[in-house]
């Protein structure tokens, strides 16, 4: 069977692996007519940050605010930032992500490009965002802070948020949720999450998703190796109560 042409591929959260990255594109092939999107988190914890901003920016590709740019934002905007605070993100990957960059200083131009990114994409039938949406609220009631950092209030809804439109996420690990393991994708109630922890040692996997033909990319960022596979194949369905099981008995310990 024929792919449809021109496709709209999506991509996980790529935490500065740059040569994954390259990997994973040459396996698409995009041509000038496909539309590539990104969810965010491009930087910290892999060791080519710098050279995956560039790529990103310098190609013009729609990429959304993940919570690692705006961590990024928060810490060199303010100038009374604590230490602690400081310390806090560089050990959540801040540290590789400035020795990524010449003279370990990032230059305005990406400032100012993490500064412009949209929390949001809407393409019609599917709906892009870094980590979900609170969904007790509306669209125009999300903050930046929801739709970067929401984990379990989202994952653990029992219908979905949009009655015409699937919400495609990163920034959660999907074999952090229950029933997942290392490389699948992850469903719910009208979402899809396609981070599967390229970073991760337990994983390695980067993912590139073909949402016009249900197609599925990774490649594993230590082990190099590529492989693509119908989506109904590399994803696993999350039960939303098991979700709010696993949340009661971490609160109750």
């Amino acid at each position: 069977m024929s792919e449809i042409s021109p496709r709209r591929i999506v991509i996980g959260d790529v935490h500065g692996h740059y040569e994954g990255l390259m990997t994973l594109l040459e396996a698409i092939a995009p041509t000038s007519d496909d539309q590539i999107y990104f969810l965010g988190d491009l930087i910290d914890r892999g060791p080519h940050s710098s050279q995956v901003v560039n790529f990103v920016k310098q190609n013009n590709y729609p990429c959304l605010l993940g919570n690692h740019e705006q961590m990024l934002l928060s810490i060199l905007t303010n100038k009374s930032v604590s230490s602690p605070t400081m310390q806090a993100w560089l050990y959540s990957g801040g540290q590789a992500t400035v020795a990524s960059y010449d003279k370990a200083t990032i230059p305005d131009e990406h400032l100012d490009w993490f500064k412009a990114l949209p929390t949001y994409l809407d393409l019609g039938d599917f709906w892009l965002t870094h980590a979900g949406v609170d969904p007790s609220k509306s669209v125009a009631e999300q903050t930046a802070d929801q739709l970067c950092w929401i984990r379990d209030d989202f994952h653990s809804i029992q219908k979905p948020y949009f009655p015409d439109k699937q919400i495609i996420i990163g920034h959660t690990i999907t074999f952090t949720l229950p029933g997942v393991t290392p490389g699948k994708l992850a469903q719910g109630q009208g979402w899809l999450d396609i981070d599967t922890g390229a970073y991760h040692p337990r994983s390695g996997w980067l993912t590139g998703l073909d949402v016009t033909n249900h197609l599925v990319y990774q490649v594993n960022v230590y082990k190099h190796h590529l492989r693509t596979l119908p989506l109904k194949e590399a994803v696993i369905t999350v039960d939303p109560a098991q979700i709010k099981a696993e949340r009661r008995k971490k609160q109750g310990a």
